[in-house]
């Protein structure tokens, strides 16, 4: 009798391992996609390029390549904010380094045009920064300080970000200036955010 449950054992062990061995062979692969992600030093470069940004639009300084220095040297920025850009989904009011400089005054203008800008305050808060396949997105609320006079302060829309790690650290890529009204659930959207 103890042959007969010897043998049995051996023949459940063997039929075991054979389906194990199946089953392993046949068992749908697992396939871990690398999810981006982004360091804490990441989070805080790109923090510090949007704060240059901020810096650079207020002040011309550099005659406007401080500003444009936050981009990519193809870098967009993009109108979705005016009646005209919203109608054109978008509307690049400038790409590339000398555009960009140009587009705050600097570069060709030597920063001596007065803009419609020229004297207000960029404050950009609540800064998300997703990281992506590309690098990072971000979206970030825009406050203008002097709108409508000395001390105002007014919300101004946001931006929406491309950043891109280059060898000079992180840049904009694209920055889209956008309606605050564009981020709403689209059930309490207004026609003039579309």
């Amino acid at each position: 009798m103890h042959k007969w449950k010897f043998l049995a054992a051996v023949a459940l062990g063997a039929c075991l391992g054979t389906w194990v061995t199946m089953w392993m062979e046949h068992k749908p692969a697992v396939v871990s996609a690398k999810e981006p992600s982004l360091t804490a030093l990441d989070y805080q470069e790109i923090i510090q390029l949007t704060n240059r940004y901020a810096y650079g639009i207020d002040t011309c300084s550099n005659n406007g390549y401080d500003y444009a220095d936050v981009f990519t040297p193809d870098g967009v920025f993009i109108d979705k904010m005016t009646d005209e850009g919203v109608k054109q989904g978008g509307r690049v009011l400038a790409k590339g380094r000398e555009a960009l400089a140009t587009l705050i005054g600097g570069g060709s203008k030597g920063c001596k045009t007065k803009l419609v800008w020229t004297g207000w305050s960029h404050i950009m808060v609540n800064h998300v920064i997703t990281p992506s396949p590309e690098g990072a997105t971000g979206r970030i609320y825009l406050l203008q300080m002097g709108i409508k006079g000395p001390g105002s302060i007014e919300r101004h829309g946001g931006y929406e970000d491309v950043y891109v790690k280059t060898a000079a650290g992180w840049r904009i890529k694209s920055r889209a200036n956008v309606r605050q009204e564009s981020w709403l659930n689209p059930l309490l959207q207004t026609p003039a955010a579309n």
